[in-house]
């Protein structure tokens, strides 16, 4: 698995409001992680997020935008990390965001901090390809 950290200069491609993000990037818990994310027939990226991270506020929105541009090809989901400790341990996760995509119910590619959207899917497309920004 490749790890990808941000540079300290990310900021936000676009802004959404909380409902619009629940709505694109639901959560999953310690309890529905095997059943939403290990067992997913698509590729499905774990945001890791606490509601204190600066930088997760910052690429929620990016995340729900890609949400919204990849359904059904990719589910995006979110698992807060104060709340479901389990899954944060048992992946390794420190950092807020950490992002895991897996694919086959294997993590294949951690990105950490917030990107901007281009990176972000530029980091994804060597994963997925057909997520090359254009």
């Amino acid at each position: 698995m490749t790890t990808v950290t941000a540079a300290s200069s990310a900021t936000p491609a676009i802004s959404a409001t909380s409902d619009s993000h629940a709505a694109l990037v639901p959560s999953v818990t310690d309890a529905t992680f095997a059943a939403e994310v290990l067992d997913s027939a698509l590729p499905v990226l774990v945001d890791f997020t606490a509601a204190w991270c600066p930088p997760c506020r910052m690429i929620a929105p990016v995340l729900a935008e890609i949400a919204r541009e990849q359904t059904g090809r990719l589910r995006i989901v979110q698992l807060d990390v104060d709340t479901n400790p389990r899954t944060q341990a048992a992946y390794g996760v420190l950092s807020m965001p950490t992002l895991l995509l897996f694919r086959a119910g294997e993590p294949v590619k951690s990105l950490v901090g917030a990107h901007p959207k281009r990176r972000l899917l530029q980091h994804l497309a060597t994963e997925l390809p057909w997520l090359e920004p254009r």
